[in-house]
């Protein structure tokens, strides 16, 4: 199932820098992770924001949560999510 989450990131401004940065850098190895085995399919910031749009390949709605409850950024987002399903005008044969 194809997933498109909205996710804003709102770190505490009190946060220690190097905490920031350390969870920034796991999230980022994690993303890379996900995106090369195919869970994580497309990744776009949205300009002036500290957010993302994102679309997620996976099994069900359960995994979904499983697979966003372990970003390391988790705690400090807001995240918006609606299901998706292929467009029968889509001319792209992998929608689905």
């Amino acid at each position: 199932m194809l997933f498109h989450v909205k996710m804003t990131v709102k770190l505490p401004l009190d946060m220690d820098p190097a905490k920031a940065a350390q969870l920034k850098a796991e999230e980022k190895a994690l993303a890379q992770r996900l995106q090369q085995e195919g869970t994580w399919r497309h990744l776009w910031r949205i300009a002036g924001h500290y957010a993302n749009y994102s679309v997620f390949d996976v099994a069900d709605v359960e995994t979904l949560h499983d697979t966003l409850m372990q970003l390391p950024l988790f705690p400090y987002m807001e995240i918006d999510i609606d299901g998706l399903c292929r467009h029968p005008s889509s001319i792209h044969a992998d929608d689905r």
